[in-house]
């Protein structure tokens, strides 16, 4: 038996997210129905982590275990020859048994962008989330510096999640703005429900002066309520999976 690390490239727009549901067609289904149509096996896929409907990955990772011989360089051309032209494993490799998509992973890289224009663009409309309001991107910048380091993010998670403990590490954070769009990245050893869309959002309350308070005092509170909106999901991007 192989166990097939895989790198996947996706558009999410069109999906439920990552994650097989009854009714709906994800992310997860269409490779494991890809895999099956190359090797004739069931496989059940195990990712980095679920990304939400409307979330993209242009690095997420997953493995599965196969009794399959075929060439390992092989492998990203035979699945994507049977994948939607929004979905594409960009990378194979064998790996220890032991290896393990979720469990193995050491830190996460996300990248979020806010497209800050008085207008919608169509090029970003599904890659972006449109915030008209002037956005102060200096003190945006500056808030941001208090997320670095180990915290309590209790106030930046939604609702729906079971987790043993809320507390989690960023390592590092940049902010910059590229002509009208705004590109947060943010790395961590692990991220709670919806936290880098709650941490976009209120990084933009910021900017534009809705929350007045730093986000010093927002961590320290663990009040969800203390924190920003919920940005939209189709700005998110899961970049670099770390192992």
């Amino acid at each position: 038996m192989r166990n097939i690390m895989i790198t996947i490239e996706y558009k999410g727009t069109n999906y439920c997210g990552w994650q097989i549901q009854n009714d709906r067609i994800s992310i997860q289904q269409c490779i494991e129905n890809a895999i099956y149509k190359i090797t004739k096996e069931k496989v059940s896929i195990t990712s980095s982590g679920r990304t939400d409907a409307g979330v993209h990955a242009l690095g997420q990772v997953a493995n599965f275990y196969t009794n399959s011989s075929i060439n390992i360089k092989k492998i990203p051309e035979a699945i994507n020859s049977k994948l939607p032209d929004d979905i594409s494993i960009i990378d194979a490799k064998e790996v220890d048994n032991n290896f393990h998509a979720r469990y193995s992973a050491k830190r996460k890289l996300y990248r979020y962008a806010i497209l800050n224009s008085k207008y919608k663009r169509p090029i970003h409309n599904d890659f972006a989330y449109l915030v008209k309001y002037d956005l102060d991107i200096n003190k945006m910048i500056q808030e941001s510096k208090y997320l670095i380091g180990e915290h309590d993010f209790k106030g930046f998670m939604s609702s729906g999640s079971s987790v043993k403990t809320t507390i989690r590490t960023i390592y590092d954070i940049r902010l910059k703005k590229e002509e009208d769009l705004i590109l947060l990245e943010i790395e961590g050893n692990g991220f709670l429900y919806n936290m880098v869309r709650i941490i976009a959002g209120t990084l933009v309350d910021i900017g534009r002066g809705k929350i007045n308070r730093s986000l010093k005092e927002i961590i320290e509170s663990k009040d969800r309520n203390k924190a920003g909106h919920t940005a939209a999901s189709k700005g998110l991007f899961l970049k670099k999976v770390y192992y």
